[in-house]
């Protein structure tokens, strides 16, 4: 009989590249999905049929209890949160609840339902923030600079305490940027590759951006989900840094996403002070050496190829017509 897995953020990037995954492995995978009035399906519609859906929401305890009782999870992975910054500054405290506290809530559902479940905790390169060294391991202090930092730093600490107060099997993946096509329209490099498509199809003419220096350790989502699972094979639980090593900034992004249909960024792209952050993150990069000798895992796809596969997704759909995926509910 195959391992059952419940996912929250199931509709999220992260979470479908997920599902897929664990799918592909012989998995039951389950999902947590909240009820609104607006589903958003698309990212999960190639394979929705081989999935358990539960309707379960991170505010709520007693309906994340019912989903761990209705799942019988071996494993729990608990990727939903509000995970663009941004928001986080205009909606701090539904940020706190549902990205900070809505983590003990599922935790408090684990040791009471499925103690034995194998959990584990989306954490956030964010946590670093204003950062003290370069490159960012496992040890290095957090000093998160946005309400969605502080929240992850959180969702870190609580999952570190229960798995010392009560022996769960629960580790965290300090994950830095990870992108894909999936990836919501409202993140910069979604954002980028969405309108390189519609500038070279002649829907629009003019890119506006924030800060084109900020610089980020960005991989693919498809690689990263990959560890989320190593993480749960261990004998022991543990926190791991999962990142390229490498260090690209957004003027960097632009450059290759415009260069990909013969064009010059700097033709297109216009800073607008609007996009800038009240605290902004100026660099990240993470060191995975971690990540490398314990689980095995190293990434896949280079930067350059990230790049090239969201533009060309994004030239695909547009051309197309294809529906375009919402939000994210998952990072």
């Amino acid at each position: 009989m195959g391992k059952k897995a419940l996912i929250t953020g199931i509709t999220g990037q992260d979470g479908s590249y997920l599902a897929e995954l664990l799918l592909e492995k012989g998995y039951e995978v389950f999902g947590v999905v909240r009820r609104s009035s607006s589903k958003r399906f698309e990212r999960i519609a190639q394979f929705q049929d081989r999935v358990t859906l539960i309707d379960a929401d991170l505010l709520d305890s007693s309906s994340l209890a019912r989903a761990m009782e209705e799942s019988e999870a071996d494993e729990v992975y608990n990727l939903a949160a509000q995970s663009f910054v941004p928001t986080s500054f205009r909606q701090p405290v539904l940020t706190a609840e549902f990205t900070a506290v809505g983590v003990a809530r599922i935790l408090e559902a684990v040791r009471h339902v499925r103690p034995q479940a194998r959990f584990y905790q989306a954490s956030s390169s964010e946590m670093f923030g204003k950062v003290i060294e370069t490159p960012q391991t496992e040890e290095t202090r957090f000093h998160p600079r946005s309400p969605y930092g502080v929240a992850k730093v959180y969702g870190h600490w609580i999952t570190i305490n229960y798995r010392e107060a009560y022996d769960l099997h629960a580790s965290s993946g300090i994950l830095f940027n990870h992108e894909s096509p999936r990836r919501g329209l409202e993140f910069v490099t979604r954002k980028i590759t969405d309108a390189v498509a519609r500038i070279h199809l002649g829907l629009q003419d003019t890119l506006m951006l924030g800060n084109l220096d900020a610089r980020r350790d960005w991989g693919f989502a498809g690689d990263y989900v990959e560890a989320m699972w190593l993480m749960l094979q261990q004998d022991e639980p543990d926190d791991f840094v999962i990142a390229t090593g490498e260090t690209h900034s957004v003027r960097e992004f632009c450059e290759l996403a415009f260069k990909h249909v013969g064009r010059d960024y700097r033709d297109h792209v216009e800073t607008d002070p609007r996009f800038l952050r009240p605290a902004e993150v100026d660099l990240l990069i993470g060191d995975c050496s971690k990540a490398q000798k314990l689980l095995k895992w190293k990434p896949r796809v280079d930067f350059a190829g990230l790049v090239a596969m969201m533009t060309e997704a994004d030239l695909q759909r547009v051309s197309g017509g294809t529906p375009v995926g919402g939000a994210d509910s998952g990072d």
